[in-house]
């Protein structure tokens, strides 16, 4: 059994059949959301760091490989799980090389769904040996409790630490104001004060200060991301 439960976005516009998954993968111990088609599939992946994707191919507005290859052009490497009724040797290639990391033709066991979900999900989970964090020129090491950037030492408040610890661990995916409160500050309610505003200004004046390129962004309306100042 999967001991971690995983956030698992579901793409898919059988209302029906995204019912059923929603309430299966639940009763499994994960927490799937679920977007009715293509547009807004893309829209929750961009807003939302998830553990897996699980994309119906045949999809209105946005068909699942244009969503995922879209998502792979951002730079979003959330493993993703295609579902579809076509299942020739070429359907199935087209959906790996579309950025898919894993195919599975209709019908399908639930239980093979899940072992498939679950595989993808071990696959990607970051090492709970690894130590060091990277993102273009910055890195964090969680050991030494130590971040440089371009070879150069930078000196954090734990709080500061553990903010961008957790950003780079989600490095290239949107971190929500309310991700930032649970994990950071360990609050479950909003305090109503401008806390995260104020630490993010403080830690974007160290890590971006006299460099050429941001490697701390604010997404309008979403959250904030680390990504690779360079591109």
């Amino acid at each position: 059994m999967y001991e971690a439960p995983m956030r698992i976005l579901l793409v898919e516009d059988d209302r029906e059949a995204a019912a059923y998954l929603v309430k299966a993968l639940r009763e499994a111990g994960h927490v799937p959301d679920h977007a009715v088609d293509g547009e807004d599939g893309l829209a929750q992946a961009d807003s939302n760091p998830y553990d897996v994707l699980v994309v119906d191919r045949m999809l209105p507005r946005l068909d699942g490989l244009t969503l995922i290859g879209r998502l792979r052009a951002e730079g979003n490497r959330t493993p993703a799980l295609i579902l579809s009724a076509l299942g020739q040797v070429d359907d199935r290639v087209a959906g790996l090389r579309a950025g898919g990391d894993d195919y599975l033709t209709k019908p399908y066991a639930f239980s093979e769904l899940l072992a498939r979900i679950e595989a993808l999900g071990r696959r990607s989970a970051p090492n709970s040996a690894d130590t060091v964090y990277r993102t273009g020129d910055l890195e964090l090491d969680r050991l030494a409790h130590k971040v440089t950037r371009g070879g150069a030492e930078i000196v954090l408040q734990p709080r500061e630490f553990r903010l961008l610890e957790y950003l780079m661990r989600h490095a290239g995916q949107v971190v929500t104001r309310t991700m930032l409160l649970e994990n950071v500050w360990d609050y479950h309610f909003d305090p109503q004060t401008n806390v995260i505003d104020v630490h993010i200004s403080r830690l974007r004046s160290k890590i971006d200060k006299g460099f050429e390129a941001p490697i701390l962004h604010t997404i309008r309306g979403a959250g904030y991301m680390i990504r690779d100042g360079a591109r």
